[in-house]
């Protein structure tokens, strides 16, 4: 008798968020080192700043924008995969289609946000004050809370059926809420400018959340009595 093979749920999920986190990662550690030191400007800095950061940074800046723009398919592998997975073990609520449309915008936003960076790196733009301006807030406004918002979909849409249907740890399903909670918050930074340093407080929890998820969710449900409970 064949034994019957369980369909199949993707690829292994550690490696691809390993990859989305350390790309995204080098995309803001290797421009500073790359630069000097120079660090990329908040939209709230002076437009001198700004403008001389992007006018003296081309190179580092685009190296910025190739990164993150790497860093946006293996987020949308990740969340597909994630999704399908809570399917094959038996949930069935809307959290794995949040978590599917909250990663997709997550990393449509991260997209977006780095092909508005490399604009930055085209010298016809970096004559013009205003479009520098322009591209900067946009890439802004795309990867900061355009990104984080959603990204807390993901996380709520993987941590709720973690929780309830005993899939994930405890501890991670619950801190998965806490960053939910911060992300939508987050929201309020569209209005509310003082509110920006939240976008990483949520940010970078969040890509490490990503990763241990990836490490614990189980590809298949084990029976009650041998589920761990830690």
């Amino acid at each position: 008798m064949t034994a019957r093979r369980l369909p199949q749920a993707g690829p292994p999920l550690p490696p691809v968020a390993i990859t989305t986190v350390a790309l995204f990662l080098a995309s803001l550690v290797l421009p500073i080192a790359l630069s000097g030191g120079a660090v990329y400007p908040s939209p709230f800095s002076g437009q001198a700043a700004i403008v001389d950061y992007f006018r003296d940074n081309r190179v580092p800046v685009l190296l910025m924008a190739l990164l993150q723009f790497a860093a946006a398919p293996p987020l949308v592998i990740y969340t597909a995969t994630a999704s399908v997975r809570l399917n094959q073990l038996g949930v069935r609520a809307a959290g794995t289609a949040i978590a599917l449309a909250g990663g997709v915008l997550a990393s449509a936003a991260m997209a977006l946000s780095a092909l508005f960076t490399w604009t930055l790196t085209r010298p016809e733009l970096l004559g013009h004050v205003e479009l520098i301006r322009l591209m900067h807030d946009l890439a802004f406004i795309t990867g900061g809370p355009g990104f984080v918002v959603p990204s807390g979909l993901l996380i709520a849409g993987v941590a709720v059926p973690g929780l309830l249907a005993g899939l994930l740890p405890r501890w991670l399903a619950l801190s998965g809420l806490v960053l939910a909670a911060l992300a939508f918050i987050a929201t309020l930074t569209v209005a509310l400018p003082a509110l920006s340093p939240l976008l990483p407080v949520v940010r970078f929890p969040s890509l490490a959340w990503i990763i241990f998820t990836a490490y614990r969710l189980p590809r298949r449900r084990l029976p009650a009595n041998a589920t761990a409970t830690s």
